[in-house]
């Protein structure tokens, strides 16, 4: 089964270009442009994971992580951002993500951060649902 990725990135070439390469990755990808847009897809679908630029034309990813945090406390958050300062790396995590990019890095970085975050999720809610039929 592919896993499945909310990519909310608002500059064409880059929102294109990620795509294609994670899907060529065997990833299933929607792709959205504003906060509005994914908080929609976020709140009517599931995904393995949240992919989010910083800079949207309706807020920032910091904004979208915390409201993605109300409702969906287990979904990895990797930022993929071009705001390469160590406060916006902090200030993601300090939002609910579990890890932030810069761009650019390769395709193999952004691959595996993708990789291990996902393995990591599927980790924790197994040993969720094992705790859960222990006790």
């Amino acid at each position: 089964m592919k896993r499945r990725i909310l990519f909310i990135e608002d500059h064409d070439d880059t929102r294109e270009l990620v795509r294609f390469v994670l899907e060529a990755s065997d990833y299933s990808v929607t792709t959205e442009t504003t906060i509005a847009a994914a908080l929609q897809q976020a709140g009517s679908e599931k995904f393995d994971l949240y992919l989010v630029d910083n800079w949207l034309p309706d807020g920032t990813g910091f904004e979208l992580c915390e409201q993605i945090r109300e409702f969906d406390p287990v979904t990895p958050v990797l930022f993929y951002s071009g705001a390469a300062f160590e406060s916006d790396k902090v200030r993601a995590i300090q939002a609910g993500a579990q890890a932030y990019l810069s761009k650019p890095c390769t395709f193999a970085d952004l691959l595996h951060a993708l990789g291990v975050l996902i393995t990591q999720a599927q980790q924790r809610i197994a040993v969720a649902e094992v705790q859960n039929l222990v006790a």
